[in-house]
């Protein structure tokens, strides 16, 4: 899946007159919005492979909340993740992959594994590790969740899977699972009746953990591969990375978005396969819009105002996403993910360790390095998906006819131009800026 990137077009524009025209030609030229240096794509690759990790967990506990823990009034095993989860083959690695990406084995990371077992205070029990927080952290992935919940409707009419949501066959499909799921509870089933919209939305929320641990099974191994093959000296550029990732954003842009429930023994199609929602429409790209974009005023940080307009009165203008975010380790479970780099720190490269201890505090401050590095990584990821976007919908880089590269300049403008909005304080929030320079730590 390694290619070569695009060379830049013969045909030259004139130079881009935008706040941030050195970034449209980077853009341009088949690169990605953080600088191609060494020391750049070391980070990112080494975040992604700290970020992998974890996200074995994210997706397996996704599916399992969302096939099985379903609906329990009471879900406080819910993280405990049963042998059978750990053992689910991944489809995009593993020998009996649909698709293989990542060379490795597709049931859990062996590293995962091995800090489930022991944590960071050794052999003990489950529960023990749980209530300490000795464990993945699986809060953060419900942020995410939640994030896209909140932001219904991104990319409509594309993603159809958010629609589909308000239809009466959708209800009709969670109204059988709710019924079977409390078959014997005529408690509930008496609550349900007589507020079927509680449990309906308890559903859709249920239809979101299954999109977004469907969208992580395919991201994990994307990230393992492409930390193998820098570790094999087969990834030595910033633009290889990104292209790695628009590679593998093409490969598996129709694999399936469903939801579905065992109940019993019985499945029940909540979301049938048939639909043909897609990876790419329906999870992957409502996710960035919603997780690296908006999500929501994180808490702990700061107070927000909201009649002094501190607070967007449209969702569309929220920016409280990982490319906004400040980075402090407050311990709140959405953006800045504090719990999510707690848990990369687990599994970061000893080459990445070595560098975070040459700098700022040493490992005083690491969860701070550790998110100002993931945060300049998904400013690579958004980069992947930007250029996704132009190869889909526009034209490629070395196009020799002029109007075709001013439609490709005016795209890219206008994907930039989010980060320089002066509403609401975006463009300070936004720190596009910020990651040109090493000295952003």
């Amino acid at each position: 899946m390694v290619q070569t990137p695009t060379k830049p077009a013969a045909t030259k524009l004139p130079p881009s007159k935008h706040e941030f025209a050195e970034i449209i030609h980077r853009l341009e030229a088949g690169g990605a919005m953080i600088p191609d240096t060494p020391e750049n794509l070391m980070q990112i690759i080494a975040i992604w492979k700290a970020y992998a990790v974890p996200m074995d967990f994210y997706w397996r506990d996704l599916l399992y909340i969302a096939e099985r823990v379903f609906l329990h009034p009471l879900p406080f095993f819910k993280y405990f993740l049963p042998q059978e989860y750990l053992d689910l083959q991944n489809h995009y690695s593993g020998d009996g992959a649909d698709l293989r990406i990542w060379r490795g084995t597709g049931s859990a990371h062996p590293e995962l594994l091995e800090f489930m077992e022991k944590g960071e205070m050794g052999k003990l029990p489950r529960l023990v590790h749980h209530l300490w927080h000795d464990r993945i952290n699986m809060e953060f992935a419900e942020e995410c969740m939640r994030g896209m919940l909140w932001h219904r409707g991104l990319y409509v009419p594309v993603n159809q899977f958010d629609p589909y949501l308000d239809t009466d066959e959708y209800k009709a499909n969670a109204d059988r699972a709710i019924k079977a799921y409390f078959k014997k509870d005529p408690f509930m089933l008496a609550v349900h009746k007589a507020f079927p919209e509680m449990f309906l939305e308890q559903c859709r929320q249920m239809s979101y953990y299954s999109n977004l641990g469907l969208f992580w099974e395919v991201m994990a191994p994307v990230f393992f591969e492409v930390s193998d093959l820098y570790d094999e000296g087969k990834i030595t550029t910033v633009p290889q990375a990104m292209d790695f990732l628009v590679n593998g954003i093409f490969a598996i842009a129709g694999r399936p978005i469903y939801h579905h429930v065992e109940i019993d023994g019985e499945t029940y199609e909540i979301i049938p396969k048939s639909k043909g929602f897609t990876w790419l429409y329906e999870a992957a790209l409502p996710y960035i819009e919603a997780v690296f974009y908006r999500t929501s005023p994180f808490r702990g940080t700061k107070s927000y105002n909201a009649q002094a307009r501190e607070v967007p009165d449209d969702q569309k203008d929220f920016h409280f996403g990982v490319l906004y975010a400040d980075k402090f380790p407050v311990g709140t479970a959405g953006i800045p993910p504090t719990l999510l780099a707690q848990d990369m720190l687990h599994f970061l490269p000893p080459y990445l360790m070595d560098f975070y201890k040459q700098r700022c505090r040493g490992e005083d401050d690491i969860l701070n390095q550790i998110g100002v590095t993931f945060q300049r990584s998904m400013y690579c990821v958004t980069s992947a998906v930007i250029q996704a976007l132009r190869t889909a919908l526009l034209y490629p880089l070395d196009d020799p006819n002029p109007k075709h590269l001013k439609a490709n300049r005016a795209f890219f403008e206008s994907q930039v131009d989010r980060f320089c909005r002066p509403e609401y304080g975006m463009k300070y929030a936004a720190k596009l800026k910020n990651i040109q320079t090493s000295d952003y730590r």
